[in-house]
């Protein structure tokens, strides 16, 4: 997880579980969502006062690599990155661990800037830019 500067502890549920008794497939991208918001929270990119449609950014692209099964009871957590930053998208990478370092699951989302009143992508704000490559020590030419 040294990859990743932000991690977000997640509770597996009862409800989470399939009839296999591990966590549903579909799950997962609900706690890289959890996850994905609290990152933006924790950089200053939205706040719980702030409506949805306010955040400007729409999921183009989502991936999930499973690697092993997760079980209730396992005491899990998501790290998120931005490794990526483009004119009007970024690419976010999750990796799901358990608190010695299992990976149970790797993913990415491409998500895109958009003006939810005109329905148009937009460019990345540049306060946003700054705060992402501040906080992921990205280099200024990958931005």
């Amino acid at each position: 997880m040294s990859r990743f500067h932000f991690q977000h502890p997640i509770e597996i549920r009862y409800a989470d579980l399939d009839p296999q008794g591990h966590v549903n497939n579909a799950r997962f991208l609900t706690y890289f969502e959890q996850a994905r918001v609290q990152y933006l929270i924790h950089l200053g990119l939205f706040s719980q006062d702030q409506s949805f449609l306010e955040i400007g950014i729409i999921i183009a692209d989502a991936q999930v690599t499973y690697k092993l099964p997760v079980y209730f009871g396992t005491a899990a957590r998501v790290g998120v990155r931005i490794s990526r930053l483009g004119t009007k998208s970024m690419t976010m990478e999750y990796e799901m661990t358990d608190q010695k370092g299992q990976v149970y699951a790797t993913g990415s989302t491409v998500i895109v800037t958009f003006d939810y009143k005109t329905h148009t992508t937009i460019p990345i704000p540049q306060a946003w830019r700054e705060k992402i490559t501040q906080f992921e020590q990205l280099a200024i030419n990958n931005c």
